[in-house]
């Protein structure tokens, strides 16, 4: 007689197929005895917790594991794997906040969290609008751009290169918390000073990885460039820009999530009565741990969102490089 579907799962005697429909159905059955657990904790939830972690653990291996040969089956695949390691670290997090009884005002559940994110969208969205739409972007944008025109100058001029790349790097590595008060003096509290701090944290970065990028043509490349008499202006566009475009992508990414904190800190130093950052200071300080983890929520949220669109960008405009063409 052979083995059930679900034995052969756990032996791996069986097909990819089985075993990732067995471990799911697995998966599903150790959650909901996890749940039931709840009202009586101790070791039989500690139980339940190690045995939905394990499987969870394994099905996220088995799917890793897999190579399918169709392109939106991969890119299903790839969606999938960290959707299911997410949804298990958060239903861990429930059921160790839940069965240890941890205070509330320490670490929400992320089902009380979800309620008051619900609750809360209006307010929610007001702080969105307040600091990504306004003080984010518009800081983004200015930091960015003025970065990449500065770049686009150094690198025509040896004294500006050996001169202001030395001061962009000591101006990027000050701390955040001494230049938001100062900008909240100069611009006032409303998000103008917030989109300077913002500049500030996005400038150099783009400056330095452009600069890098400009040189990363080769000499012979640059040689050919100058046989075909090729003007400073044709060579910047047809071989040396193209080849920095990496270097700008990757500048633009790491701004992407350095612009959003900026802000949010930057709020913590004078703001209206509005904004992601004033949020989370005010409803901290009311020990309203719900409410401090649904704006940190958002902010997880649109800075994934940003950094993922600026590399779909990325894979559009350089489809010729060899890193997006193995991908």
């Amino acid at each position: 007689m052979s083995e059930a579907p679900l034995a052969q799962a756990l032996a791996g005697k069986s097909s990819p197929g089985t075993r990732i429909g067995s471990l799911a159905l697995l998966t599903v059955l150790f959650a909901l005895w996890a749940f039931v657990s709840l009202p009586e904790g101790g070791w039989l939830l500690v139980l339940a917790a190690l045995a939905f972690w394990t499987s969870a653990l394994r099905l996220t291996v088995l799917l890793s594991a897999l190579e399918p040969q169709s392109k939106a089956a991969r890119r299903g695949l790839s969606v999938a794997i960290p959707v299911l390691f997410g949804l298990t670290f958060l239903f861990l997090w429930e059921f160790v906040v839940r069965g240890l009884d941890v205070p509330s005002v320490l670490l929400p559940p992320p089902s009380a969290i979800a309620a008051t994110f619900a609750a809360s969208t209006g307010l929610l969205w007001a702080d969105f609008v307040q600091t990504f739409l306004k003080a984010v972007l518009a800081g983004y944008a200015i930091g960015c751009g003025a970065g990449f025109l500065t770049a686009l100058l150094v690198d025509r001029s040896p004294f500006l290169k050996r001169g202001l790349l030395p001061i962009g790097n000591l101006v990027s590595a000050l701390p955040i918390v001494g230049v938001a008060p100062i900008m909240v003096m100069w611009f006032g509290f409303d998000w103008p000073s917030k989109a300077a701090v913002v500049i500030i944290m996005t400038f150099f970065p783009m400056l330095v990885n452009t600069v890098a990028g400009l040189n990363a043509s080769s000499a012979m490349e640059r040689d050919l460039m100058r046989t075909y008499a090729a003007s400073h202006g044709q060579t910047l566009t047809k071989l040396r820009l193209p080849a920095a475009m990496p270097f700008i992508f990757n500048a633009l990414k790491i701004n992407a999530t350095l612009a959003l904190i900026g802000a949010i800190v930057a709020e913590f130093f004078g703001t209206p009565i509005v904004g992601m950052g004033f949020r989370i200071s005010a409803e901290i300080g009311r020990m309203n741990t719900a409410m401090v983890w649904a704006e940190i929520t958002v902010a997880a949220l649109v800075g994934s969102l940003s950094y993922g669109l600026i590399a779909l960008i990325e894979r559009r405009a350089t489809f010729w490089h060899p890193s997006i063409r193995r991908g």
